[in-house]
């Protein structure tokens, strides 16, 4: 163990710091994610390298892990016909050692997190959520200093990693006896989710409060079911969300979220729900989005519809799963879904009301924002469920018996 520490600090440290450093550079979350998971596999490998494939291996042997393992074969099978394998090979390149990464993470970490790791962490937070707010009020003067991009949107990325790891790190700390420092970092948080222009970002803080509310309201299945009912209908429903939406969604509401560009998520939601209409059983292949219009089946769609393709990704991670991966990689998807909440749902009650809204916040995001196979987003919730097994294992009475 002692051999071990100088990694488990390192590795905390990383950790803890990931908010405040996706603020400064806003594509780094997977750089800090590796180099905290990579720590804390040598600390593993010094102190207990026997039990560490044992470890590893334990959660790809239950049925998410296998439903898991088949989703991620399902993406690297679907390359064979993708029309851009170079552009497929270059997201999986992104996307599987960011999530091999925040595997290690947040199987290795808890249990073993230095004493100052949530201090620091909850200190990252008191800093990233006021930068944010004044460096947006005061017109972006440190990407001015430095000669960054000066546009608002800057801060999205970092508002919604603070969605993420907000509540799980404040469960933790409240958990540990620092009551206080969990509500003022909670408060920061929210600070900087809510002065950025992220309305995803505001979405997903809202969507998780209220999941995390009902959560502690309704009987534990009934939460749950809740949960359950939203993922599904946020998969299943996914084709369809343009047409529905230009159905239901009045001028009145459009009018309000002009700064979204609802009206232009509509219709690429339209465009991409068509090409999975013409193509439902294979797909574009993975990581085809970037370059959707020029595909086979983007020729078959009428040439005004055609144009909203070129947009880089639908603006709805369920919705790309099904242009990219077709019905098996829906199917497969909810397959996860469904078993990461039957994980959930054998938490005790505050650990699953932060569980459930996390998923809440995380789906809300994940429903109208950003590349599904961003490396950013991944490590952001690596980063998550590792302070939430944390808190966890705060109180189980063995590291090694935290769920899986």
């Amino acid at each position: 163990m002692q051999a071990a520490r100088p990694f488990y600090a390192l590795g905390g440290a990383a950790l803890a710091l990931l908010p405040l450093v996706m603020v400064l550079a806003n594509r780094s979350s997977p750089v800090v994610v590796a180099i905290a998971a990579l720590a804390f596999l040598a600390g593993r490998w010094r102190e207990r390298r026997g039990d560490l494939l044992a470890l590893l291996g334990a959660p790809l042997r239950t049925p998410m892990g296998l439903a898991s393992v088949a989703f991620l074969g399902w993406c690297v099978v679907s390359i064979a016909w993708s029309p851009f394998p170079s552009s497929s090979l270059r997201m999986l390149g992104e996307f599987l050692p960011t999530l091999i990464a925040a595997y290690l993470l947040a199987r290795l970490a808890p249990g073993r997190l230095p004493d100052f790791a949530p201090g620091l962490a909850c200190f990252a937070i008191l800093l990233a959520g006021p930068f944010i707010a004044i460096d947006l009020a005061w017109d972006l003067p440190v990407e001015r200093l430095f000669g960054s991009r000066v546009a608002a949107f800057v801060h999205n990325r970092p508002a919604m990693i603070l969605d993420l790891v907000a509540a799980p790190l404040a469960l933790l700390l409240w958990r540990r006896g620092s009551r206080l420092a969990a509500l003022a970092m909670l408060a920061c948080a929210g600070l900087g989710i809510l002065k950025s222009i992220s309305g995803a970002a505001a979405m997903g803080l809202f969507a998780g409060l209220a999941m995390a509310g009902l959560s502690r309201i309704l009987p534990r299945r009934g939460a749950v079911a809740l949960a359950g009912l939203g993922l599904g209908l946020a998969v299943t429903l996914a084709p369809i969300e343009g047409d529905l939406l230009s159905k239901v969604m009045p001028e009145a509401a459009h009018a309000q979220l002009t700064q979204s560009s609802s009206r232009a998520r509509v219709a690429i939601a339209r465009s991409f729900g068509t090409a999975v209409a013409l193509s439902p059983w294979r797909g574009a292949g993975f990581g085809t989005s970037g370059r959707f219009a020029e595909t086979t089946v983007a020729a078959r769609i009428e040439p005004e519809m055609r144009i909203l393709l070129g947009v880089g990704h639908p603006h709805n991670s369920f919705l790309q799963v099904w242009a990219e991966l077709s019905l098996p990689g829906a199917f497969l998807a909810a397959l996860v879904l469904m078993l990461m909440l039957s994980r959930l749902s054998v938490l005790p009650i505050a650990d699953l009301a932060v569980g459930l809204g996390l998923v809440a916040c995380a789906a809300a995001i994940a429903f109208v924002e950003h590349n599904a196979w961003a490396g950013w987003w991944t490590a952001g919730l690596g980063a998550a469920i590792t302070w939430a097994r944390a808190a966890r294992a705060h109180t189980a009475s063995s590291t090694t018996d935290l769920p899986t």
